[in-house]
């Protein structure tokens, strides 16, 4: 499928319905494989940069007209103002979070977004979205991860389950479940942030303000951030 540039921006009043949907999980419990990747700061306080700033990301793209943040943390809810926040739903996992999210929007486009991509550029985002709505009619569109076995975006026009698949080879069972893989060249999209090597390659494309604020904190005087 042809995809336009990263730097495309989609001015239409038309194409500005997109809902995207962003499920955070309990500080306590998010990240677990981060932790410890910046030793001077608190877990927690990078679990609760990472989502700030992807949230931050999403709000200021122009084809968005609404972020629900799904998260029973109050922390991450003061930190998203003025998103709305969905309570998540008990004990039931992301993917339950995300249908959740999505049933907030109906008849309007839907988009589920991970909640660890804190080198997001709105522009990137839009010309994604942009090349879901410019798909054959009444599909689902994916975006693949930087090691494409995970998924960090998940859309589906007005009319059609998100049918979220995230987890495990999540790349793999959105294809299986139907959804497209749009290939454009969106790497601050696909840079999801699990492990200190991630945070690194992040850092390289260009860390959110909250984040990059503890990157340097966390950096011995004199030494580079991660």
């Amino acid at each position: 499928m042809r995809v336009p540039p990263s730097g495309w921006q989609d001015c239409g009043v038309s194409q500005s319905r997109w809902t995207v949907v962003v499920p955070v999980k309990p500080l306590t419990a998010a990240k677990s494989r981060l932790r410890g990747a910046l030793p001077a700061v608190p877990h927690e306080e990078l679990a609760l940069a990472l989502a700030a700033d992807t949230v931050r990301a999403v709000r200021a793209c122009p084809v968005v007209v609404e972020v629900v943040v799904v998260t029973d943390d109050p922390r991450v809810a003061a930190a998203v103002a003025p998103a709305r926040v969905l309570p998540d739903p008990p004990d039931a996992g992301l993917n339950a979070a995300f249908r959740h999210g999505a049933s907030v929007a109906p008849g309007r486009w839907v988009a589920g977004l991970t909640a660890d991509l804190p080198a997001l550029r709105p522009a990137e985002l839009a010309a994604a979205l942009h090349a879901a709505r410019s798909g054959p009619t009444g599909v689902r569109h994916y975006v693949a991860d930087t090691p494409g076995t995970g998924t960090v975006l998940l859309a589906a026009p007005p009319g059609v389950p998100l049918d979220p698949r995230f987890g495990t080879d999540s790349a793999a069972a959105h294809a299986a479940s139907g959804a497209v893989a749009l290939t454009g060249d969106w790497p601050s999209l696909r840079r999801d942030v699990d492990t200190r090597e991630d945070l690194a390659a992040a850092t390289r494309l260009g860390l959110g303000p909250r984040t990059a604020a503890l990157a340097c904190a966390g950096c011995p005087a004199g030494a580079p951030a991660v």
